[in-house]
């Protein structure tokens, strides 16, 4: 194969990867995944079936829009508590960065991460070359179907967005 078909291939591979999350409309068979958490667990989507959960993707650990979401997720989690799903929030940051970042705002939260991208491809988030990941939640059912993709995802309010979305959807 010469350099230019390979280079066509990585790109369409590429693409179809991150063009994914079109294929998760309400509806659609969530990617199965395991993440390690900043608690120093490992999660898989497995251990939610029968349960459900969500997943809120967030691009960096540390930044602004990032410290507000996490505020506001945290600032939820008695009301979250009501509903019988684990929330997680997700980015490429390594698991101690993301447990520091989680101690540094109180947060009891479990942030999960996913340093080389490979679960942020299956859901399409993964951005610029697989720098960071888009702000977007996904929220998954008991089946393991995905019920709602959030695309437009407020950092001010997210925690209440997280838990006005689990009531409409009868979480």
């Amino acid at each position: 194969m010469n350099k230019l078909a390979v280079a066509l291939l990585v790109a369409s591979v590429s693409l179809g990867a991150v063009s994914r999350a079109g294929d998760l409309a309400p509806g659609s068979a969530a990617p199965e995944w395991t993440l390690q958490g900043s608690d120093g667990k490992s999660y898989k989507s497995s251990q939610f079936s029968g349960k459900g959960y969500v997943l809120a993707w967030f691009p960096k650990a540390f930044t602004g829009g990032c410290t507000e979401e996490l505020g506001a997720v945290r600032d939820a989690q008695a009301e979250l508590a009501k509903y019988d799903v684990d929330v997680f929030m997700v980015s490429f940051d390594p698991p101690e960065k993301n447990a520091d970042f989680a101690k540094s705002l109180n947060a009891k939260l479990v942030l999960l991460s996913d340093p080389k991208g490979d679960v942020a491809n299956a859901f399409g988030v993964s951005a610029l070359g697989g720098m960071y990941a888009k702000r977007w939640t996904f929220y998954v059912d008991k089946t393991g179907a995905v019920r709602f993709v959030d695309k437009n995802v407020k950092t001010a309010t997210a925690g209440a967005d997280i838990a006005k979305k689990l009531a409409e959807l009868g979480f």
